[in-house]
């Protein structure tokens, strides 16, 4: 068996040579802060000469909150029958979608709850509609666990269910849902949402059909190391496989109405290691999101040299998040360009596939 060196594991990096389970984990547990952070923006530049960093102007839209699965780790969440459970009727959400096109925005992001009177035609008619009052507003909606519920409540299959959703105007999917890609947290965390293989056919299947998704990981809550490396493998292996994937975002777990209050938030120092890490391995990514949302606008700019390119969000709303106790604060325009500027960077507005709406001089 080899012994590992934080030096030998450096030189792969810096040659541009793919590391190994191990040695992510290694670099983990093992290196330091200024180390990764360093590593990281050295791959970072491979893909981002330019120095230009990206944020999407879009609004969240939680059309529901009613849901079965019971995450522990989720404020937002209401039982059936719940007096505080909702469903937005459709001039709501259209409402909010001419308010978000009015703003300058340019993507749809809406995720629910895993509702049982929510049928597959109910998502159908929604999307329709919008894209005949909107149709340049691209819909990146609709996680892999609410896809995976659909195929079961309907008994199609999860492709069935996609070609559908497509066909109705669902452009792309985010990654929401996937928590930490391993069964072993999984069926603690979130054991009434989809398996890690149901997260990965719904994405693998997405590709196959000719619409991108983002990988997501939710970390710092009970995983080990080990864990945030079985994820970061899993979708590195998918992304060789299809190269659907536009984007990697890794966000820590917020408490505040969970059942998982008893436990201690991951520090900014560790949610930076995990990002630079993400950096380094997944290098059939070309984007990188820091997390200004779940770390604040400071750590979030901190990010950009720990191997992120991308600033997430301006939104004009977020609900999940805000549901526990922590106070989310949501940046305008001018405050998200003039954050990126003051991290050494050039902004740039992005739309849902990366792709460069304007450059801020």
């Amino acid at each position: 068996m080899r012994t590992l060196s934080l030096e030998s594991i450096q030189v792969k990096v810096l040659e541009g040579k793919r590391i190994s389970q191990e040695e992510a984990l290694y670099l983990l547990e093992k290196a330091d802060l200024s180390t990764l952070g360093l590593l990281a923006d050295e791959v970072r530049k491979r893909f981002h000469k330019d120095d230009i960093v990206t944020f999407v102007i879009d609004r969240n839209v939680n059309y529901t909150n009613i849901c079965v699965a019971g995450c522990k780790f989720c404020a937002f969440q209401r039982k059936v029958g719940s007096p505080e459970g909702y469903v937005l009727d459709i001039n709501t959400i259209l409402q909010k979608v001419k308010e978000l096109v009015d703003w300058g925005g340019t993507t749809l992001l809406m995720q629910g709850g895993l509702n049982p009177d929510l049928p597959l035609s109910y998502y159908e008619n929604l999307f329709r509609t919008i894209k005949a009052h909107f149709p340049h507003i691209q819909i990146h909606s609709l996680s892999a666990p609410e896809i995976v519920y659909l195929a079961r409540i309907e008994k199609l299959s999860v492709e069935e269910v996609l070609k559908r959703l497509k066909d109705s105007g669902l452009d792309s999917i985010p990654g929401g849902g996937a928590e930490i890609l391993s069964m072993e947290v999984r069926s603690f965390l979130s054991p009434g949402k989809c398996t890690v293989e149901e997260w990965e056919l719904v994405h693998t299947t997405a590709h196959k059909l000719g619409m991108t998704s983002t990988a997501t990981m939710m970390f710092g809550h009970i995983e080990k190391p080990q864990h945030i490396v079985e994820h970061l493998e899993r979708v590195r292996r998918i992304q060789d496989q299809t190269g659907g994937f536009t984007a990697f975002i890794p966000w820590t777990f917020k408490k505040g109405n969970t059942q998982l209050d008893h436990l201690q938030e991951a520090s900014p120092v560790y949610y930076l290691k995990v990002l630079a890490l993400s950096r380094i391995y997944l290098d059939n990514f070309r984007n990188i999101q820091s997390s200004h949302v779940t770390q604040t606008m400071q750590v979030g700019m901190v990010g950009l040299h720990f191997g992120a390119n991308d600033m997430g969000s301006v939104m004009i709303e977020e609900n999940v998040i805000s549901s526990t106790s922590y106070k989310v604060s949501i940046p305008k325009v001018e405050d998200m360009v003039q954050a990126i500027r003051a991290a050494g960077f050039i902004p740039a507005q992005r739309d849902t596939y990366y792709n460069i709406v304007r450059v801020f001089q």
